[in-house]
């Protein structure tokens, strides 16, 4: 299972609000609402979030072994 609990603490770290991420850079509710409880989003999604975060994508998700 893939797992975004790590985007929240980059988030919170970096100062970059849920708003920030809908207003500024394009990543629609619906896209935040499937981050929050772990579903299938896009590549150009987790683009989008790496280069706003300026991170590695492991450093905004996990896979953990179900």
């Amino acid at each position: 299972m893939i797992v975004f609990d790590k985007l929240w603490l980059q988030m919170k770290q970096k100062g970059v609000s849920t708003y920030k991420l809908r207003e500024e850079c394009g990543i629609d509710s619906k896209t935040i609402r499937r981050l929050k409880a772990n579903k299938n989003i896009e590549t150009k999604t987790l683009n989008k979030l790496c280069n706003v975060l300026d991170c590695k994508i492991e450093d905004i998700m996990e896979f953990i072994p179900e």
